[in-house]
């Protein structure tokens, strides 16, 4: 059918993995917004597994997509011997 969610999944967590990973760049130094997460930048660590996650399914998507593609036709007559 051609239906392959690896794309859009993929799509989806590159685009939420790098909006937080950016905002983690941008909030780094900030240390009352990261108190409660014991000094760790969560956005920068989630958003960078977020975001290698959407490029591996979507690396995958596309993989499968180009190895999919129809093989060249076979002329008939060329393969078949005449008499």
């Amino acid at each position: 059918m051609g239906l392959d969610i690896r794309i859009p999944l993929g799509l989806v967590f590159l685009l939420i993995g790098g909006i937080m990973g950016v905002f983690g760049l941008f909030t780094q130094g900030d240390s009352a917004l990261y108190q409660k997460s014991l000094g760790m930048d969560i956005n920068l660590v989630w958003g960078g597994l977020m975001f290698a996650f959407g490029a591996i399914m979507f690396f995958f998507g596309k993989r499968k997509k180009v190895s999919d593609a129809p093989a060249a036709p076979v002329d008939v007559d060329i393969a078949r011997p005449r008499h």
